[in-house]
This record gives structure tokens, sequence and C-alpha cells, in this order.
């Protein structure tokens, strides 16, 4: 199993699911795009792409002009190559944004431990079809996507109440997430250090809130890893086939 991960921020991995990769000996090659490491010409060696969060935004090509040849990449891996991807947070507006959807500005900025409800089309999805109607997930983002609706090759898979497209797939083998199922016990502190998150934790929670918002993700943590479980294995075995 040969891994290729799309990082924009050192801190934030592919986390618990990276833990249970390595367990099983997969090859991993993480990009560092934030620190100019470039994407590979050639990917076709790759089983998968992982694609992960970071305090940017799609649009900020002016500031990281190293999102254009990342979309592009994505796109080639996705549309043309048609191989497995999971995108996590900044990773899924990515794969929503290559795929003909747009990403903006939510209403309601949505950080916490939140609900996410799966539609009916979970129950005859290869990656989600174990899980309950719905799940207790950390989220922390001000953006979304949105404009999916006419792509016929796009199926919604679970939405919370304030974001539509929590979870969506493209074809079968393409899937953004817009929550972190990935998370670890350190994950919430860690994040807390980025000025980007922090402020937005605090707008949103207010000031202090971390330590909260860092006790209600532990209380979680059991659920959430189970669910990375079930999500890797299904991954590794009905989408890989591996």
């Amino acid at each position: 199993m040969n891994i290729i991960i799309l990082q924009h921020i050192k801190i934030e991995d592919p986390g618990y699911i990276k833990d249970l990769m390595i367990e099983d000996g997969a090859k991993l090659e993480t990009i560092e795009l934030d620190e100019g490491e470039k994407i590979p010409k050639d990917l076709s060696s790759f089983d998968a792409m992982f694609c992960m969060g970071g305090p940017m935004d799609t649009w900020m090509e002016k500031e990281h002009p190293w999102l254009v040849d990342e979309k592009k990449k994505i796109k080639e891996f996705v549309v043309d190559l048609k191989k497995p991807y999971l995108g996590f947070c900044l990773g899924c507006q990515l794969l929503g944004e290559v795929i003909g959807g747009k990403v903006v500005k939510s209403k309601t900025p949505e950080i916490g431990i939140l609900d996410i409800n799966f539609s009916k089309n979970k129950n005859k999805d290869k990656l989600f079809s174990e899980f309950p109607d719905t799940i207790k997930s950390l989220q922390w983002h001000s953006y979304e996507v949105q404009g999916l609706e006419n792509n016929k090759e796009v199926e919604l898979i679970a939405s919370s109440p304030e974001t539509k497209y929590q979870i969506f797939k493209y074809q079968n083998h393409a899937y953004g997430i817009q929550f972190h199922i990935e998370i670890k016990n350190t994950t919430v502190n860690e994040w807390g250090c980025v000025p980007e998150y922090k402020s937005a934790l605090e707008d949103q929670l207010g000031k202090g809130a971390l330590e909260k918002f860092d006790n209600a993700a532990k209380l979680n943590m059991k659920s959430m890893n189970s669910y990375s479980k079930i999500l890797y294995s299904k991954f590794k075995n009905d989408i890989l086939k591996l």
C-alpha cells in the first residue's frame, strides 16, 4: 500500500489513521506543501491520496502559490487517473472545488464536538455503511463546499445543521470529509497553537475555550477512534481492495 499524503501544516497529519497505516506497514510519502515540498510529477505509482487540513483557504493562491499545482494534481489523480482519495477539511474543500463546486464562507462557523447526520445513501456506501445514523466528531472550520447539486457524479453522504456537504463522494473512489474523524488525544492542544485556529476558536466559543474543547474531544475520543478504524478498514478492503 503506497499512499501519498498532502499536508499544509506539519501538525495536521492523518493522525490516528496514520498510526493504523503504519501498523499495516504502508508506505507513506508525505509532501509538506507549506514548506516548499513539491508533489511528484508522476502519480501513477500511488494507490491512494490523502489530503489534509490547514490554516489557509482554497482561494489563497497569491499567498500560497503551491495551491495552484496542488489543485491540478488532485484533479489529475481523482478525475483522470480515477484513483482513491480521502480529503479532510481543507482537503475536502479542495476536492469540491476541482470537481466543479465552490468554497464559501459558512454562515455559522462550526467549532466543537458536533453532530454529523448521515443520509440514506450511507446504507449502500462502501466506506460508511457500518456507521450509525448520527455520530459526534470534531469540527473546526469557517468555510464549506457548496454548489455540487448539479454534478450527477456526486453523492451526498452526510450533513450537519450548518453544513450540507459534511461528506460527499465523487464517483465511487473519492471522498470529501469536512470534519475531523482522524484526531488523537494531542490534536486539539496542538492545533490550538496555530494562530488562525486559536482566533477562530475564541471568536466562536470565547477566550479560554481551548481547555473545554480539549476535554470534550477527549471524552469522545474512544468513539472517534473507533470510527477511524472502521473508515480505514473499509477504505483498505473495499476501496483499495487490499
